[in-house]
């Protein structure tokens, strides 16, 4: 895989050029700027992926497929905003083409939660449990809602942004987000009781 078989390489790199000549280098095609700017982002890529994904495989592929996008979108980067906004854009809307792709397959697959790893959890303690279960519930309401929804939700509720910055992300005016984020909380919250989570 590109960019999980090079990370260590462009990692060792050490300079004190400023960002933006890197990104120039890797936008005029120079794959060791882009290793090293994806080293320096990948730990952002792939928490963000980890929020769309099911299990390390697919969240592996994701974070594959979403560099593939970074470096071919590259050349069409404009230095009117920072480089980092513009790179998690193309990662949030690529999770977004992502969730609406698999939607199908991913209704039938068993769920869990990529980012923890509870095989080496103490199984005397129900702490791992707990979180295990709590997952698997808030997987199985937004597995519910359509690719629009689950990435309004995910990205103001999962990862804590602003309505400004998901409307930023998005490409969506901030009214947008706002209305869609209140009637996909509402569909979760009729699904949950519908399956009988309602105490």
């Amino acid at each position: 895989m590109f960019f999980f078989d090079t990370t260590r390489r462009c990692s060792e790199v050490e300079s004190e050029r400023p960002e933006s000549e890197w990104v120039s280098l890797a936008a005029s095609g120079d794959e060791d700027a882009f290793l090293f700017l994806a080293s320096r982002y990948r730990e952002k890529v792939w928490n963000t992926a980890s929020r769309f994904a099911r299990g390390r495989s697919e969240l592996e592929d994701l974070t594959q497929d979403l560099f593939v996008k970074i470096w071919k979108g590259l050349p069409g980067f404009k230095n009117d905003a920072p480089f980092e906004h513009w790179l998690m854009t193309v990662t949030v809307r690529g999770c977004y083409d992502f969730l609406r792709k698999h939607r199908k397959r991913r209704e039938n697959e068993v769920l869990s939660d990529p980012s923890e790893d509870y095989s080496t959890s103490d199984p005397r303690s129900g702490r791992a449990a707990e979180q295990r279960e709590a997952w698997e519930i808030v997987s199985l309401l937004l597995e519910k809602l359509d690719a629009k929804d689950r990435t309004v939700i995910t990205l103001l509720d999962l990862e804590e942004k602003s309505v400004k910055e998901v409307a930023a992300l998005t490409g969506w005016s901030q009214s947008n987000v706002k209305v869609r984020a209140f009637r996909a909380r509402k569909k979760m919250r009729t699904h949950y009781e519908e399956i009988g989570l309602e105490r």
